[in-house]
């Protein structure tokens, strides 16, 4: 278990922090909440479960999810309009301290583009240093898809974006946060990789993360 004098350590050791989104930024999953808000929940919220244990493939996982979904570009607007995600408590103070010290801040995330562009706007984290899945859709607005292109779309994806954040920015210590196997696996590329357990406990994550935190995010990191 990480100590807060540890985590104010790696903190100010780091030149770049990437955080996950879901149950980490936020305290919801966003798929588990579109798909309350299509009417699917039970079946997507299992499939949720088992992914981010890792005990399924992730894009088989959002393939499947997905599919049952089926969201329309209207519902995926309604959803962010009507049910906006909740920051997890002291997530805006310590981006916000880690800004001032000009620690860049990365958004990666298994979730929608849309729906972390929108979290990342609350944070004034810039869209370009947010990395996540894009929904497609056809003409008509109906669901047609997702792009598989994205490295956040499959197992070890967001293990590649650091991976390419250090090639372009030259980053000598990148800390990856979050609460999932495949924020763990990130790790390395990362340098540092704190499980977080603030808003849901996943097993695996607690069992093998090198650094497993389930303590509140620090508001001031960089403070005794």
């Amino acid at each position: 278990m990480v100590s807060h004098s540890e985590l104010r350590k790696l903190f100010c050791s780091a030149d770049a922090v990437c955080f996950d989104v879901d149950s980490t930024v936020i305290r919801e999953e966003g798929i588990d909440e579109l798909a309350k808000f299509c009417g699917v929940e039970d079946a997507v919220s299992e499939m949720t479960r088992r992914a981010m244990g890792g005990a399924v493939p992730f894009k088989a996982a959002l393939t499947e999810r997905l599919a049952l979904i089926q969201p329309s570009r209207e519902q995926v607007q309604r959803l962010i309009a009507e049910h906006p995600p909740h920051l997890t408590p002291g997530i805006r103070e310590l981006v916000s301290r880690l800004q001032e010290r000009n620690v860049q801040v990365f958004l990666i995330s298994g979730g929608f583009r849309s729906i972390v562009e929108h979290v990342a706007s609350k944070l004034n984290i810039p869209p370009t240093n947010v990395f996540a899945n894009r929904l497609k859709f056809y003409f008509n607005g109906e669901y047609a898809g997702f792009d598989e292109m994205q490295p956040t779309a499959e197992s070890g994806g967001k293990g590649k974006v650091i991976k390419l954040l250090k090639e372009k920015f030259q980053f000598k210590k990148i800390v990856m946060i979050g609460d999932g196997a495949t924020d763990m696996e990130a790790c390395p590329p990362a340098d540092v990789f704190i499980g977080f357990g603030g808003n849901v406990i996943r097993q695996q994550v607690k069992d093998n993360a090198e650094c497993p935190s389930f303590l509140p995010l620090p508001a001031n990191p960089f403070r005794s």
